[in-house]
Parts: C-alpha cells; structure tokens; sequence
C-alpha cells in the first residue's frame, strides 16, 4: 500500500513539473515562420530595437493577413557602372550605396517600378556580402504602415537565371527608427513609392 502511495505521489509530481514546462514553452507568435523569427528577435532583449518599456508589455508585431496576392516576380534589370552615392538618413549619418538594379512587375493591375540597392559598406563584410536592400513606401505608408517606408530583404543567389525575382510583400519588416528614435535608418528614395496599397507584411508599431 505504501509503494501504491508513493508511486501517485511521484506521478503527480512529474505530471506537474511536465505541464509546468510546457506552459513556459510557449508557441512563437507570428502565423508563418518568417514572423515566428522576426517576433523572436524582437522578443530577444540582446538585440532588440524596442525600448525597455514597449519591450516589457511586448506580445509580438502586427501584421496584415497573409495574402499570396502579394507574392510577385519581378523583371530584374542591372544597372551597370552605378556611381556610389552617399542615401539620406534619419541622422547625419551618410551611408554609401549603389543602385544595383530595377525590379519591374504588375500589382493589382497596377505597373510598378522599385530601385534595389546594394551597401558598399556590407561588401567588405563576408556575412553580408550578397544582401541588397529594397526600401519602399505605398500608399498605407503613414497610416496603416510605418510612415517612413518598409524593407524587405533581397539576396543576390535570389535573382533567377532568367533575371527573375521573386517578391514577397508579406515578408516585409520596419526599419529600426519604427520603434526607437535612438537608431539611424535610410530613408526610402521617392523613387521608390508604389502607387498601390500594399496591405501585406508588416503594420505601424503601436507603442504600448
């Protein structure tokens, strides 16, 4: 009878400490996996852009339903001999890029028509050597979205033989300058505006 006894307790016991666990091992927030990762980093206090208290109360990013609507490829055009030009930021700071290419493809009906650039300072960085970064705005820019524009991230390995890139709005995230003032990010090119309401990705941050 004593063994029996024991033998509940210790089942209770393990039963408990198993639920505790799992309770702490909460699903990451965010419906795809690009989300998930995104809303980690934002989560993760050791590189974080939030401030300490927006961080705090912090249950993840906002974001428009997905939409494969979204997903485009684009035409992908170099452009050759680029002079290196010093991009307007939210600060002082003059980081230099080149205009690596243009990106042409239909949204909605719509034609539309996005300069990709490429930083010469992650040249000389072999991690991100073969990044491009694609800054836009559109006409939820301001309100639904953050208003100084959007990034999406674009490798060179992306562009297909055929000069073909495939875009997807829904993977889209907001410079640092969305959540802390403390940071110095790009300003989106006025070039770089898409006359259509781009309701995929990622929304304004609302501040707690």
């Amino acid at each position: 009878m004593l063994n029996n006894t024991k033998l509940i307790i210790y089942t209770f016991l393990l039963l408990t400490i198993t639920s505790c666990n799992s309770q702490d091992k909460r699903p990451l927030m965010g419906e795809t996996p690009y989300q998930q990762k995104l809303n980690a980093s934002y989560k993760d206090a050791s590189k974080s852009p939030l401030k300490k208290k927006d961080l705090k109360n912090f249950k993840g990013l906002d974001f428009f339903p997905i939409d494969s609507t979204f997903i485009v490829t684009a035409k992908f055009t170099k452009i050759e001999n680029a002079p290196t030009f010093e991009m307007a930021t939210t600060t002082d700071r003059k980081p230099l890029y080149k205009e690596y290419g243009l990106l042409h493809f239909t949204l909605k009906g719509t034609e539309c028509e996005l300069t990709i650039y490429q930083s010469q300072d992650d040249l000389r960085d072999e991690k991100y050597k073969d990044y491009l970064f694609l800054p836009f705005t559109d006409d939820t820019s301001g309100n639904e979205s953050y208003g100084g524009g959007r990034y999406m991230d674009v490798m060179t390995t992306d562009i297909s033989e055929n000069n073909t890139v495939v875009l997807n709005f829904n993977n889209t995230y907001n410079p640092y300058c969305a959540y802390n003032d403390r940071y110095s990010c790009p300003l989106t090119p006025r070039k770089n505006h898409l006359n259509v309401n781009i309701k995929a990705g990622i929304k304004t941050f609302k501040k707690y």
